[in-house]
């Protein structure tokens, strides 16, 4: 079993966030020197989506990390979508791990930059509530067939209990076109995210789930999204 903390709701900060803590929106807190990933088609920085302390996703080898997640993504009132906000090599997205991580995209030393708007354009920043489920890992077929029957059918019964769906920080990502790891690893799932039930603005496609990874000595990360 896998232990993942699933997000059962967003609150509206009273004030800015000034500690390392899991939060969506708002400016980064960053640990080291600031390293703003810049989009790779148009030269600005990308968009600040939210930071993720790493201790409850990898444990000891997370202690003291927090994974920063940006997109590639237009300002309130723009027109602009680009694709390879989709692919973890596209150059559109970026996972950054401070303190000692390993990231290979262009950055610029900026401490501040664009974050979440909402709906009138204006900067909003929200913490979550988070609720701890037990889930199963993440299983190929064969492996899943492996298993003891009892095992097996608990499994499924969780599975198809929709116990990996949702948003959620950790656990088993839940594809929806195939098991789409991004390449390298070994990963763990750092987000899981459907950004059309958000409330904030977050434009990642049509009916998109934004997947992001760190990897298991919480060195490096990746994003990648699939959508319908």
């Amino acid at each position: 079993m896998v232990r993942a903390l699933h997000i059962t709701g967003f609150s509206v900060t009273g004030r800015p966030i000034s500690t390392p803590t899991t939060k969506f929106g708002g400016q980064p807190v960053w640990l080291a020197g600031p390293q703003w990933p810049i989009s790779a088609a148009w030269d600005r920085p990308m968009r600040f989506v939210g930071q993720i302390e790493l201790g409850p996703v990898l444990g000891a080898a997370g202690q003291g990390k927090v994974a920063y997640v940006f997109v590639t993504h237009a300002d309130h009132g723009e027109d602009f979508f680009d694709p390879d906000i989709i692919d973890p090599d596209g150059g559109e997205n970026a996972v950054i791990v401070q303190p000692g991580g390993d990231y290979a995209g262009p950055v610029r030393p900026l401490a501040t930059g664009p974050g979440l708007y909402g709906a009138d354009g204006s900067a909003v920043e929200f913490t979550v509530d988070l609720r701890p489920v037990d889930e199963p890992g993440s299983m190929t077929d064969e492996e899943l067939d492996a298993l003891p029957s009892a095992d097996r059918n608990r499994c499924a019964d969780l599975i198809d209990g929709d116990k990996v769906d949702g948003d959620k920080i950790g656990g088993t990502p839940l594809f929806f076109q195939g098991d789409e790891w991004p390449d390298g690893g070994p990963w763990r799932l750092l987000l899981q995210l459907d950004s059309n039930w958000v409330p904030f603005r977050l434009n990642l496609g049509a009916s998109p789930r934004l997947f992001a990874f760190v990897s298991e000595d919480g060195a490096q990360g990746r994003l990648l999204v699939q959508d319908s």
